[in-house]
């Protein structure tokens, strides 16, 4: 992905974020220069991947297969922290997740505004390929057996729990979709089980300066 596109998606979604009402912590709004002025007291959020995360897999083809993600708050596996993390996503219409499941990681997904937010489901087998068995969930607190391959429909307020080894990809339909993530702590250098061969963090062309600094470039701008 070029720099201009990634600046150019962060500043829109900022706008979106406020149409929706949500305010998005201080460090969201943070320039470049002021990092390294942190650095000191940003522990937390260097080493547990807060912040901007905007990815398209590795495909090249943002709008098609893609995901804007802000990460709120998040523990650490390594230590005794907080054992939750919050995310704020953007979903596109028509704009795919690609197929996965976390090896640990149990998340509810909830639909927060927007349009309608499709999500589907298949269970792993042994061999951590799609299964043909049902599938079991629960939504809003109300437990769903249904075919392997069922796709759920959230709308606005609805939401899913997503238990580990259960694979789903999700798009959205109508219009783009606001979704909130809360979750146990979230690891994904390590937690995150495609089920085709996709890059997580995008390789970046930069063709012009960062507006604001994604969890990807943390290494490269402030450890070194």
């Amino acid at each position: 992905m070029k720099r201009s596109e990634i600046n150019a998606l962060i500043r829109d979604s900022i706008y979106f974020f406020e149409s929706h009402c949500y305010s998005l912590p201080p460090f969201a709004h943070w320039g470049v220069g002021a990092w390294p002025k942190n650095r000191d007291s940003i522990r937390e959020i260097l080493e547990n991947g807060l912040g901007w995360d905007i990815t398209d897999f590795g495909q090249g083809r943002f709008e098609e297969l893609g995901l804007l993600l802000f990460t709120v708050r998040n523990g650490s596996l390594a230590e005794e922290s907080k054992a939750y993390a919050e995310k704020a996503m953007i979903v596109n219409v028509n704009q795919i997740t690609p197929m996965h499941y976390h090896w640990t990681k149990t998340e509810d997904i909830i639909n927060r505004g927007g349009g309608t937010l499709r999500i589907k489901l298949f269970a792993a087998n042994e061999n951590d390929e799609l299964s043909d068995a049902d599938v079991e969930y629960s939504a809003d607190g109300v437990r769903y057996t249904r075919p392997a391959g069922h796709v759920v429909a959230l709308t606005p307020g609805e939401s899913i729990t997503l238990t580990p080894r259960l694979y789903h990809s999700f798009w959205a339909e109508g219009k783009r979709v606001f979704v909130g993530e809360i979750s146990s702590v979230n690891d994904d250098h390590a937690d995150n089980r495609f089920h085709e061969s996709v890059g997580r963090f995008p390789e970046i062309e930069e063709d012009e300066a960062p507006f604001r600094l994604l969890v990807s470039d943390y290494d490269r701008w402030l450890r070194s």
